[in-house]
């Protein structure tokens, strides 16, 4: 008999890009990454923050290096990209949330979200995806989405509807580059404890309706969403293209 052998969740000899790396999910995953192998290239706008990252990598004995990107800059991210890539494997976990209710919603406000939730992570990832077409290359795209991408939430209209677009364009794209063996999906959290939510968490109102709606009763970790990036990048992950993984602790459940 012939057993069937469990598909590797190592990523040596892969090129990552994590966008959005200086902390919080993007850090995690960065942090992921490069221990299951990958050389992986922290980016953000905060640089000193990223190569206080890749010091301590590097000294952990892992390839890392720190790149300067503002993924709302869309040509500057696109040079970057073709500079330094071809990359095997994106995460994208830059974003932006500014909440209010949406009669409150400033057209500002709207234009700051949306041009980072949707128009740099498109890009982002088509810049990344055009250097694995022309390399002849496949490759594993991710974006961080959110669970809000899936359902509704007080005071975040405008950051449900961004990430209910990541979605779509996910889908659209994973037909367009399936054929080039090119993979896009998402990762869509629930709460998870990071710079980015705290203003959230120092709501007793907001963190008593998060125990609630999330069944296994705590507040996500950065720890939560590293495993699944790593399978997501890998090939353990070799026949998902098109869809999401939710991590929301059973949010979406009802």
């Amino acid at each position: 008999m012939t057993l069937p052998q469990t598909p590797s969740f190592r990523l040596d000899g892969k090129r990552a890009l994590v966008a959005g790396a200086s902390s919080g999910i993007g850090l995690g995953c960065a942090v992921a990454l490069a221990q299951a192998g990958a050389e992986v290239t922290l980016a953000a706008r905060t640089v000193h923050k990223l190569e206080e990252a890749v010091l301590e990598l590097r000294a952990m004995g892992l390839v890392a290096n720190a790149m300067a990107m503002d993924v709302s800059d869309i040509g500057a991210t696109q040079e970057s990209v073709r500079a330094s890539g071809p990359f095997d494997i994106l995460v994208n976990s830059a974003g932006a949330a500014l909440h209010s209710l949406a009669i409150d919603t400033t057209e500002d406000d709207y234009d700051v979200v949306a041009d980072l939730n949707i128009k740099g992570a498109y890009f982002l990832t088509t810049a990344v995806a055009k250097g694995l077409v022309e390399a002849s290359k496949p490759g594993s795209l991710i974006n961080v989405s959110s669970q809000m991408a899936h359902v509704g939430g007080i005071e975040r209209a405008v950051y449900c509807a961004t990430k209910h677009a990541v979605e779509g364009f996910t889908k659209a794209m994973a037909i367009e580059l399936g054929p080039h063996q090119i993979r896009v999906n998402t990762i869509c959290p629930t709460f998870v404890r990071t710079p980015l939510t705290e203003p959230t968490f120092s709501n007793p109102e907001r963190v008593k309706w998060i125990k609630e709606k999330i069944k296994l009763g705590r507040i996500g970790e950065v720890a939560d969403i590293m495993g699944a990036v790593v399978y997501l990048a890998s090939d353990a992950s070799a026949l998902m293209t098109g869809t999401n993984m939710l991590i929301d602790g059973g949010w979406t459940a009802d």
